[in-house]
């Protein structure tokens, strides 16, 4: 069995829409381990409700948190201390995908990341979304990830495709090109298992 992390450059690349197109493709089980706000419509209530197989089990938050913010401004705003003791994976027998907040570099306290909750044995999924600034922001999250020992980095490209644009950081970084969700106009169960059939044999190659 396998853990998929996936994290993304940045807020709003589209993480929690691919994270349901992994969960249906593998009929993985999720966890999102910090929410920071929007609690009535989690990121988790988002996944199930684009999931359709059966299989897929949703795990609870280490951390709800009522402001969207930063984990760690969220977090002391509600008079806590995230700590990483406290953030334990769910022991199944499934594969297993993990939802990060924003960017590897999100603080969640004054010393731990994101990316502190990734181990190494981990597949690291890195959404990339095109803008202005996001060769750069992908080329250093993706060294980032190597500066840890991270070796098993795919990406997935989130919206309408610019070829230069992916084929530099693909040939900068030697990551796993895992595929591309196009932009779409209609989300709902019907179109995430339409992408999860697109990007199943990669990810089960991955």
């Amino acid at each position: 069995m396998n853990t998929y992390f996936i994290s993304g450059i940045g807020t709003e690349v589209g993480k929690t829409l691919i994270s349901a197109i992994v969960v249906e493709a593998l009929q993985a089980d999720y966890w999102k381990p910090i929410q920071a706000g929007d609690l009535q419509n989690s990121d988790t209530h988002k996944v199930k409700n684009l999931v359709s197989n059966s299989t897929s089990h949703f795990f609870e938050n280490a951390y709800a948190l009522q402001t969207p913010m930063s984990p760690h401004a969220a977090a002391e705003i509600d008079n806590i201390r995230i700590d990483l003791a406290n953030i334990k994976r769910p022991k199944i027998n499934n594969n297993l995908v993990i939802e990060g907040a924003g960017g590897l570099l999100v603080p969640l306290n004054d010393e731990d990341c994101i990316i502190d909750l990734m181990q190494a044995e981990d597949k690291i999924i890195l959404v990339s979304r095109h803008y202005l600034g996001s060769i750069n922001h992908t080329l250093l999250s993706i060294e980032a990830l190597q500066q840890r020992g991270f070796i098993q980095i795919g990406i997935i490209f989130s919206g309408d495709e610019h070829p230069t644009t992916e084929s530099i950081i693909l040939q900068k970084t030697n990551a796993k090109f895992l595929g591309r969700i196009p932009e779409l106009k209609t989300i709902n169960k019907e179109r995430v298992a339409t992408e999860a059939a697109k990007l199943r044999n990669s990810l089960m190659e991955f």
